[in-house]
Order: C-alpha cells, then sequence, then structure tokens
C-alpha cells in the first residue's frame, strides 16, 4: 500500500534561482544527511530532462545499496518527477512542485508516494522508515534555506 510524505516551504527567492538549484543534481549531496553517506554515481554534471537515469550510492540504517532513479516527468521551470528504478523501496516516485508567489518570492511542494516491500515486513517497519524520511525531509529543508541564503517559511 502506497504511503505519502508531503512538504511545503516557501523561500523568498525567485524562482529560476530555485528551479536551478534544484535542476543541478551536484546539490542532492548538500541537502542529504551526511549519515547517509548518499554519492551520486552517475558522472557529473548531468543534463536533467525527460528520461534521464541517475545513479547514487548511499547507506541506509547503516546497510549501503544503490539506487537508480530516472527522471519521468520535466515541466521547467514548475515541477519534476524523479522515480526510483532500482533501490530499497517497492515504489517512490518523488514529485518537486515550484509556484512563483512573487518575483522574488517562491513555493517549494514535494510530494513523495512510497511503498515498502516484503509485506508484512514492510507495514511492521513503516513507523522506523517515516521516521527516518521525517528526518531527511527535515534536514532537507535546512539545508535548502542555508544555501539559498534566504529565509524559509515551512507550511
Amino acid at each position: 500500500m502506497p504511503h505519502r510524505l508531503t512538504t511545503d516551504i516557501t523561500l523568498d527567492c525567485p524562482l529560476d534561482e530555485v528551479f536551478a538549484f534544484f535542476s543541478d543534481a551536484s546539490n542532492l549531496e548538500a541537502i542529504t544527511p551526511p549519515e547517509l553517506r548518499f554519492r551520486i554515481l552517475t558522472p557529473l554534471p548531468i543534463e536533467m530532462q525527460r528520461g534521464r537515469l541517475i545513479d547514487y550510492r548511499l547507506s541506509l540504517f547503516g546497510i549501503p545499496f544503490s539506487w537508480r532513479t530516472e527522471i519521468a516527468e520535466w515541466d521547467m521551470p514548475h515541477r519534476f518527477v524523479d522515480r526510483q528504478l532500482q533501490g530499497p523501496f517497492a515504489l517512490w516516485e518523488h514529485e518537486h512542485r515550484f509556484e512563483a508567489l512573487s518575483a522574488s518570492r517562491t513555493r517549494i511542494r514535494d510530494e513523495v508516494r512510497y511503498a515498502l516491500p516484503l509485506e508484512p515486513f514492510g507495514r511492521l517497519a513503516h513507523p522506523i522508515v517515516r521516521a527516518r524520511l521525517d528526518h531527511i525531509f527535515a534536514f532537507r529543508t535546512e539545508r535548502v534555506t542555508a544555501l539559498l541564503g534566504r529565509r524559509a517559511h515551512a507550511a
């Protein structure tokens, strides 16, 4: 059964700067908690577009694994979707939406649909995994704010 995780941030930063930041795959390492040991394996720079495959290596709960995603949808500068093709989840679809609220203010909304493998194990493990995902996205919010150098407003 799929679960949903949503986050909503408003940054005092123009849409084009925010989208450019998220379009640069090299920024993923900077907004991921260090304990995940997240590394992009695909050579940089990566030209982001629909169909682009990106390979990563990371560690979750101390277990290292590979992760491959595909940019399934690309609508610059408003949204894109990355979908896991290989990795720890039975389902992982992460939609990134960007909305200009004014010339200097942007809303970022993330929605992740995910499912864990190996039912009923997935059902039992979900509270632990969800707490970890909440931590990862809270860290991400803090880092995005710091790196873009402006104040964020979590909704």
